[in-house]
């Protein structure tokens, strides 16, 4: 039985998505476990706060690393996040994740454990993102309010790719996007090709469409474990913290939706961050060859 686990600060709202059609047909066969849980439960204040203001200023505010850890790792065997446990996700949904194709639902139908974690407001403390998450996930080119409906798409793709789901073996195989990722051997002989058109997200304050990700964000505390906030988000040099922000965005662009960078117009100040983020790579890359 493959087991979903939902973190969230709406647990009420998967009263309804998870009731109908597929979904429920899998759980009533038990081919499938759902669990939502309360984000709010793993707060030790009594306001039964999940989010604080950001470091270095900026609209909005940002959910806090130490429930959204304390609610994963209550969910896994061990209860250590990195390395996951083998055959377990953690996903967070996220805007500025990898887009979700069919290929990423093919390969967590293959896990017995998936953790969703549902983003809200304007952001998951960073540490969320590199200590904690094992995928960062986006559904689409648009900013919705929170993970959760995202959740309950991944969730349906993923349980029609399960055996017995469907009832009918070959619907799952028949269906649209079942296509292996096309190789460009294949793609010469006319095989399906999996293709996503990048619509520019909107870059916060200004007027001019941008297909640049957000920022990575932090809040309190400042130190989450062994993990400190940037000192530059400390600094209080705006200056500083705003090519900070630019250059970490262009640094999850390429990690994340290189696609993007091929559609922006980037400054001059950017197309400077961006050869320095390549020369970056390159050295690393460089150094661990020589090992």
């Amino acid at each position: 039985m493959k087991r979903f686990d939902i973190i969230t600060i709406f647990p009420e709202f998967f009263s309804g998505p998870l009731d109908y059609g597929i979904v429920r047909r899998a759980r009533e066969a038990g081919l499938i476990e759902t669990r939502i849980h309360d984000l709010r439960d793993f707060t030790h204040d009594r306001h039964r706060t999940v989010d604080d203001r950001p470091f270095g200023g900026g609209e909005g505010m940002v959910m806090k690393p130490e429930p959204l850890f304390e609610a994963a790792e209550s969910l896994l065997e061990g209860g250590v996040a990195k390395p996951a446990p083998a055959g377990t996700a953690i996903v967070l949904l996220s805007a500025a994740g990898k887009l979700f194709r069919q290929d990423a639902a093919r390969k967590l139908a293959q896990l017995d454990q998936v953790v969703l974690i549902c983003g809200r407001y304007e952001g998951v403390d960073e540490r969320v993102t590199e200590h904690l998450a094992t995928e960062e996930i986006s559904i689409g080119d648009f900013v919705l309010s929170g993970g959760e409906l995202p959740a309950a798409m991944i969730l349906d793709a993923v349980t029609r790719l399960i055996p017995g789901a469907l009832g009918n073996e070959n619907s799952a195989v028949n269906e649209s996007f079942n296509e292996e990722e096309a190789t460009p051997e294949r793609a010469r002989h006319g095989a399906a090709t999996l293709t996503t058109s990048a619509v520019p997200l909107q870059e916060k304050g200004q007027g001019v469409a941008r297909g640049i990700l957000d920022y990575p964000h932090y809040t309190r505390p400042q130190k989450f474990r062994e993990w400190e906030v940037p000192d530059v988000l400390m600094s209080g040099n705006h200056e500083e913290i705003r090519r900070w922000r630019r250059k970490k965005a262009l640094e999850k662009t390429l990690l994340n939706r290189p696609d993007l960078l091929a559609a922006t117009v980037l400054s001059e100040e950017e197309q400077r961050q961006l050869r320095e983020i390549l020369g970056q790579q390159q050295d690393v890359k460089s150094a661990h060859n020589t090992r």
